[in-house]
């Protein structure tokens, strides 16, 4: 194993620690316990919003900490869900007399640990409402999960549901928003190859240099099958046709779409991802009105790629546009 790294063991407290000292004009890193706030918290009169999950897909979630987005986030262990402890005062820290909104991925870990802290918040007078992300077509159930796991679509969300908090409106109404991406909002990935998680010492999975996982979740679980080494366009359409039967786009169907890698894969192959996605969407006549490709969710340094498409409507366009600033997103701010 090569890192760069200096203890296993302290991977995750040293990364935030570096990201705050890089960030400081955005965020602010709280040590014991572990959460990061955005720097201006908590905002009066706003409804927070607090994310968090296992460490290891930066930048999410602490790269989409502040205006526009998160802010808070709750970072654990790599590829562990963070505790109680940590999302507790990291929901009363941002809680501007509005109430706090949060959003879960579906992972077993992380829906207990914040149903516990959302319990804990509200007994200090809190009023917590919580979202679960869960847009992964490629399983139902999986070695972290029951249900669909959430991963790409969870990018869209935060700031779309961000968005709708920076706009004033009341936690009722954000979680409305937030829970309209997520009825909208599909992904599923591939791996090439597996990541080492720091601790383990050895890859999460392995596979051949003629074989490819399709429905790989983020942290290396099994995905719906191991097939042979395609080319990026076949591999593409893979990904593409269990989102596009899920959603049930049609003609006339305006999206947004997101490629993202999985950490150790060129901007320049996923470009070459994204040109498929255009050219079947063109055929189809849905209109790709907005879109990302990069590294927004990731699985430390995993080669592969996730597609992920949200039907949008006029509401949410308005609202992805508006100003965000935060580490790893920016604009109109």
């Amino acid at each position: 194993m090569k890192k760069l790294i200096n203890d296993p063991k302290a991977v995750v407290d040293e990364s935030v620690e570096g990201f705050g000292i890089a960030h400081a004009d955005l965020v602010t890193v709280h040590p014991d316990p572990l959460f990061i706030t955005r720097k201006d918290a908590p905002v009066q009169g706003k409804v927070g919003l607090v994310s968090g999950g296992g460490s290891g897909h930066e930048p999410l979630h602490a790269g989409f900490v502040g205006r526009g987005m998160l802010d808070a986030a709750v970072p654990g262990a790599v590829f562990t869900s963070p505790t109680p402890d940590q999302i507790i005062p990291a929901t009363t820290a941002v809680d501007g007399g509005a109430g706090v909104l949060h959003i879960v991925k579906n992972y077993t870990g992380d829906v207990l640990n914040f149903e516990t802290a959302a319990e804990m918040a509200e007994a200090e007078g809190v009023t917590v409402r919580s979202v679960l992300v869960n847009d992964d077509v490629a399983v139902e159930d999986s070695l972290y999960t029951a249900g669909r796991r959430g991963v790409g679509g969870t990018v869209l969300v935060e700031r779309i549901a961000g968005a709708a908090a920076e706009r004033g409106d009341d936690l009722d109404g954000v979680t409305a928003v937030a829970q309209r991406v997520i009825d909208n909002v599909r992904s599923m990935g591939v791996a090439l190859a597996a990541c080492t998680v720091p601790h383990a010492g050895v890859p999460s999975f392995e596979l051949t240099d003629e074989e490819i996982e399709i429905g790989i979740g983020i942290h290396g679980e099994p995905g719906r099958h191991r097939i042979a080494m395609e080319n990026a366009d076949g591999i593409t359409q893979r990904l593409l046709d269990p989102i596009l039967a899920d959603l049930k786009l049609t003609s006339g169907d305006r999206t947004i779409v997101m490629v993202n890698g999985m950490g150790g894969t060129p901007a320049s192959e996923l470009y070459i991802m994204f040109r498929k996605v255009a050219q079947l969407f063109d055929g189809l006549g849905v209109s790709i009105e907005r879109s990302l490709v990069g590294n927004y969710i990731t699985a430390l340094e995993m080669q592969g790629a996730s597609l992920t498409v949200l039907r949008a409507d006029d509401e949410m366009l308005g609202l992805w546009d508006s100003p965000v600033h935060t580490a790893a997103l920016r604009w109109g701010a």
